[in-house]
């Protein structure tokens, strides 16, 4: 028997060989069946319906002649396997507006992928936020696409460090949860290439080696078989030479996705298998379209297989060590958006010894959705834990919404006042019908049964999904109004994934601070922000508007709905309405001053020279947002847009000169 598995240090001239060989010689219905995932539901059922606690075969592979499957991991919060380190969420992460911080953050997940068995990672999340209804907002990094595109292509690059395959997600125009197999966006081409397509272009730009496509359609046809969103713009436009492989389920409805350029079904061969080499037996699919889809499996398979590691060996003692763990630390403290301060922070530890800490969410663990991307760390430090640490059992008093007789006693002992709002995976995340991880459960023609027994986890109420609507609940609302009544220094602290409208309570908070699901070590980045041993330094990745008016038309419910060119800090600009909280906002103890802003025409681009200095007395970070404006005269468009940022950290009175570079196109 032949044994052509991927060997290390193979050229790329020996590697192309060899796959030749395999082309040559597996049969049609062993190429075929490199084009599904497969053993996915019996593994999901011996593991307790626990989603990622195995690697999965996610396409390719062929047995007889050795060469082993992709086995993939979820994300994006990190590795969905074991006990992996749980980060901040990439809502939370693209508040960093950190770069550098998001390549390391891959560079983890991809250790943990490969010391835990895993070779393709989902993690890399990007679509845009047009709205904050959207139920997944929080895996995603924003509203604004040059910014996804640099956070989302740097993570592929992270995870691409230790030859983990990166997917890209969801390719494309996906971005409402509850109708996401069935739902029509309509959006016309400039739009789709200027807004909803940019940020995807910049990841398969970086390298990123692997495309997921979306379950909606896009103008009347499904995104996983659309011809001219993964063969003519994917490939001819844009050069990709890697494999796109489908969403989980229902990701494709015919068999000829595989002509239309998608070559991996995953995680069964619900439609491709038997149905797919039927048709080529028939005549109706070319035999050249399943080669097509086997080599550019195999090439990137290979290639990524083949090249030499980082490190010697990727063992299960790698998972969650200190180091990592840190990042996740560092990703934390970096997020906190301030939002409000009227001079209650940072808290004084010579005055403020005893906290009152309310809310039902301030002692819970809140890490996120209970999706495809929930990582199962080894611990989380929940807001009053981390609060608990920092001053003691007995300095930090608890109470809930639902007591507030308790609230008023804890906030009468307290110095000042904690309380945690927000959301948690029953309000908003991936739609999980009945409580557990849906696997097929709406009918749909041209798919092959899937057992109830495997297809779903119980029959409790469905969790997550598009918010019903963006306030606050009313318990918590009147339990900040309780706090404020108190006449005691309040700062509310929310918990979300994207925007959570304010105008009910702002005026009653003298401070505001945004933590979105924060990981693993959130409760300790909290206690060091509310104290001043880190100031606040992330920015809005969205905006946060008075009504909800102000945003674009959403309906989690639609079948068909259309998708123009604004959205978020664009549309709000056009109109002329002022936010509550503008794209970009974040205040900081520290206190930044700009001069001698320069602009220079340079070969390809034009550079942005700016000084910056820290005229406060804390050392803090500053993040610099360049937009660009169209001239008069120009095509209808955005007023404005962002075309560049860097950040900087600064101590009390240091001053650097900062460049940036826009790309003429």
């Amino acid at each position: 028997m032949s044994d052509y598995a991927p060997e290390k240090g193979l050229s790329p001239s020996e590697q192309e060989a060899r796959i030749d060989a395999v082309l040559a010689e597996t049969t049609m219905a062993e190429k075929v069946a490199m084009m599904s995932g497969r053993g996915f539901f019996v593994q999901y059922a011996k593991s307790g319906r626990r989603w990622g606690s195995e690697p999965y075969a996610a396409g390719g592979g062929c047995e007889r002649l050795g060469i082993p499957p992709l086995f993939f991991t979820d994300g994006p919060r990190g590795v969905a396997r074991g006990h992996s380190t749980c980060f901040p969420c990439s809502m939370a992460r693209g508040a960093t507006f950190d770069v550098d911080l998001e390549r390391r953050i891959g560079e983890v997940m991809s250790i943990e992928a490969r010391a835990q068995g895993c070779t393709l990672s989902g993690a890399v999340c990007m679509n845009l936020l047009r709205h904050p209804g959207w139920g997944r907002a929080q895996e995603t990094y924003g509203e604004d696409p040059h910014h996804l595109g640099e956070m989302g292509a740097a993570l592929a690059v992270g995870l691409q460090t230790h030859n983990v395959i990166a997917t890209v997600k969801h390719f494309a125009v996906n971005s409402i949860e509850n109708v996401r197999f069935t739902v029509d966006v309509r959006c016309d081409g400039r739009t789709m290439r200027e807004v909803y397509l940019p940020h995807f272009k910049r990841a398969i730009d970086a390298g990123c080696a692997s495309v997921m496509s979306a379950y909606n359609q896009w103008n009347g046809v499904y995104c996983g078989q659309h011809r001219e969103l993964l063969t003519d713009i994917l490939r001819g436009e844009w050069g990709f030479d890697g494999f796109v492989h489908s969403d989980w389920i229902y990701g494709l409805r015919n068999v000829y996705a595989a002509s239309a350029g998608l070559d991996v079904e995953n995680p069964e061969p619900l439609v491709f298998g038997d149905s797919l080499l039927a048709a080529v037996e028939a005549g109706h699919i070319e035999p050249g379209v399943i080669d097509t889809a086997c080599r550019r499996i195999l090439r990137t398979q290979y290639r990524f297989a083949c090249a030499e590691d980082p490190l010697e060996a990727y063992t299960p003692d790698l998972v969650a060590r200190p180091e990592h763990v840190a990042v996740a630390l560092e990703a934390a403290r970096k997020s906190a958006v301030l939002l409000k301060n009227d001079g209650v922070l940072p808290f004084d530890p010579a005055r403020v010894r005893k906290l009152a800490v309310l809310g039902r969410l301030a002692d819970k663990e809140n890490t996120g959705d209970f999706g495809s991307s929930r990582v199962h760390p080894a611990y989380v430090v929940t807001p009053a834990e981390g609060l608990r640490r920092r001053l003691g059992d007995d300095c930090v008093i608890l109470a809930e919404e639902t007591d507030l007789p308790a609230v008023r006693k804890a906030c009468a002992e307290a110095d000042a006042v904690v309380v945690v709002v927000g959301r948690t995976h029953e309000d908003e995340g991936e739609y999980i019908p009945g409580g557990g991880i849906d696997l097929g459960r709406i009918d749909s023609p041209g798919l092959k049964a899937v057992t109830r027994a495997q297809s779903t986890n119980g029959n409790g109420p469905d969790i997550g999904g598009d918010r019903a609507d963006l306030d606050l609940s009313p318990d918590q609302a009147a339990l900040i109004r309780e706090a404020a009544a108190s006449g005691k220094p309040v700062v509310v602290v929310i918990v979300a994934g994207s925007a959570v409208m304010v105008e009910d309570w702002v005026d009653a908070a003298p401070a505001i601070l945004q933590t979105f699901y924060a990981g693993m070590e959130g409760g300790t980045a909290l206690a060091e922000l509310l104290f001043g041993d880190v100031s606040p330094s992330g920015r809005l990745p969205f905006t946060v508007a008075r009504s909800i008016d102000d945003y674009p038309f959403f309906d989690r419910a639609a079948r068909q709905i259309e998708y123009g060119p604004l959205h978020g800090y664009t549309l709000l600009e056009h109109k002329g309405v002022a936010p509550r909280f503008g794209f970009g906002h974040g205040l900081s103890y520290a206190e930044f001053r700009y001069r001698a802003l320069k602009l220079r025409r340079e070969a390809g681009g034009i550079e942005v020279q700016v000084s910056v200095r820290n005229a406060g007395a804390m050392t803090g970070d500053e993040t610099v947002l360049a937009f660009v404006r169209h001239p008069p005269g120009a095509l209808e468009g955005p007023d404005r847009l962002l075309r560049a940022f860097t950040r900087v950290t600064l101590a009390p009175g240091e001053q650097k000169t900062l460049r940036l570079h826009i790309p003429l196109d």
